[in-house]
């Protein structure tokens, strides 16, 4: 059974309307699959208008951007150290916008939406 963001059949008191018709495609919800620190694995979504939208699952690589060299590299991702969203997500090394994590090169904060775009961009975090 599919989730929807249709109306309800319940009335206020908790009884039942009648059914005022079927499900529709472009009302159904799917849960957010967290993304997190581990083997690349992408899944393909068809969504409006008929284009693919990539949403990866698993990640282990970013591309970060160096803030005093402008430039950017590719890292390999370790964990999670930080995350303003919720912190649980940092023990179960969710990745979202606005996450810190350690990398190969030294900490990063995520600066893009990873599970819309389909990878993880970051920017250096210089410690002074």
């Amino acid at each position: 059974m599919s989730k929807s963001t249709a109306s309800t059949l319940r009335k206020k008191s908790g009884g039942l309307k009648g059914k005022r018709r079927d499900k529709r495609k472009h009302e159904s919800i799917e849960v957010p699959t967290p993304l997190r620190i581990g083997a690349k694995r992408l899944k393909e979504k068809r969504v409006m208008g008929g284009a693919v939208k990539i949403m990866p699952i698993e990640l282990s690589e970013g591309n970060m951007f160096d803030p005093v060299s402008k430039k950017f590299t590719k890292v390999k991702l370790l964990k999670v150290t930080e995350n303003p969203a919720n912190r649980s997500y940092a023990r179960r090394n969710i990745i979202t916008k606005g996450s810190v994590i350690e990398t190969s090169e030294g900490s990063a904060r995520v600066i893009n939406r990873p599970g819309q775009s389909g990878q993880v961009t970051l920017i250096k975090i210089n410690k002074a």
